[in-house]
């Protein structure tokens, strides 16, 4: 069944088509909902309500732009609005610091540790590193989706990068010592 015709039985309220999408996209959203979630399991939950929350809404798809892309953005939403209610954004101080780049050798650094690394950021630095560095979003944007202030945003984005960058270097002194 084509994806057009898949979107049309679901806005039908078709259980069977609503399934087969759950079965075609879950996996792809479930990747996204673990970028934005404490845990496994708060994962699978933000996956559930946002199949809820796509279902409820999918007869407001207007088959402008990629379907993808709009399932991706509720994810997201839902994923954030658990943290939208909790005081996690709030800092002290908004100064901005040095924005860190993290010098990044692949041939030395496993994509499981970074992930890892990235996983246990605090909850205000991961979800800002996320949405600007691996989902691509502006500063004004997060700032949006947060509601917080693009300074507390790029703030927060120079802290995560600060932890990962001191994260990385330990690692490499380790694997350095290991190999000698």
């Amino acid at each position: 069944m084509s994806l057009e015709k898949l979107i049309h039985n679901c806005k039908k309220n078709d259980t069977k088509a609503q399934s087969e999408l759950y079965k075609l996209f879950s996996s792809k959203l479930f990747s996204l909902c673990l970028k934005y979630s404490r845990n496994y399991a708060e994962a699978e939950d933000n996956l559930q309500d946002s199949f809820v929350t796509i279902f409820k809404n999918i007869k407001q798809y207007n088959h402008k732009g990629s379907f993808e892309g709009w399932l991706k953005r509720i994810t997201i939403n839902t994923a954030l609005q658990c943290y939208r209610n909790q005081k996690v954004f709030e800092i002290v101080n908004e100064e901005v610091i040095e924005d860190q780049t993290v010098d990044i050798d692949e041939e030395n650094i496993k994509l499981d540790f970074l992930l890892k690394c990235i996983q246990e950021l605090p909850d205000r630095y991961r979800l800002v590193f996320n949405l600007y560095v691996l989902d691509g979003y502006s500063h004004n944007e997060i700032s949006n989706l947060l509601k917080i202030t693009s300074g507390t945003s790029k703030s927060n984005l120079a802290r995560a990068r600060l932890i990962l960058k001191e994260k990385i270097n330990a690692y490499k002194q380790i694997s350095n010592k290991q190999s000698l």
